[in-house]
């Protein structure tokens, strides 16, 4: 009796019973090298005494400087005793520090100190380093293509630039 013959989840025509070919779907792909460089990004910023959560925050902070711990939680997706939290931390470490808001005196801003501005240059430069291993074996310009169709991506799921999906966990 000869065995049957199947299409295959790429298309191919198999022996009943034979192996599919491996073939790893993109979507796999971006999950498992999204959490290998979580993890890598993870390694290499624990040499500052920081957290992924903790270099994130400092990013947001960079980049728009003076908003309020509310506004920044919302932007995050996280709870405010969360970020409380975070702040707490980088600011006893010297790095932000929190003002009084001018337009709204019951809340505070958020701003970096000189010691975080020069933290930040450090930051950059081991995210520079991570950023070169992760795409090693890509030219330049497909290092470019490939950011380009990442950021249509991200847009296209909704996902705010810079924002890290983990900081939706409790």
């Amino acid at each position: 009796m000869a065995a049957k013959n199947h299409e295959g989840p790429d298309g191919q025509e198999t022996r009943a019973g034979a192996v599919p070919p491996r073939r790893t779907g993109s979507a796999f792909l971006l999950a498992q090298l999204g959490a290998h460089a979580a993890d890598r990004f993870a390694q290499r910023i624990s040499e500052l005494d920081l957290t992924p959560p903790q270099a994130g925050l400092l990013r947001l902070v960079a980049w728009n400087p003076g908003q309020s711990q509310q506004a920044i939680a919302r932007q995050l997706g996280t709870p405010a005793s969360r970020l409380v939290l975070l702040v707490d931390g980088l600011e006893e470490r010297g790095l932000i520090e929190r003002r009084r808001n001018p337009a709204d005196r019951r809340h505070y801003a958020l701003y970096l100190t000189a010691e975080g501005t020069q933290f930040m240059q450090e930051l950059g430069r081991l995210g520079a380093a991570h950023e070169d291993a992760m795409t090693d074996g890509l030219t330049a310009d497909e290092r470019a293509i490939l950011n380009d169709l990442l950021n249509r991506l991200a847009a296209r799921q909704g996902l705010t630039t810079g924002v890290h999906p983990g900081y939706r966990r409790t």
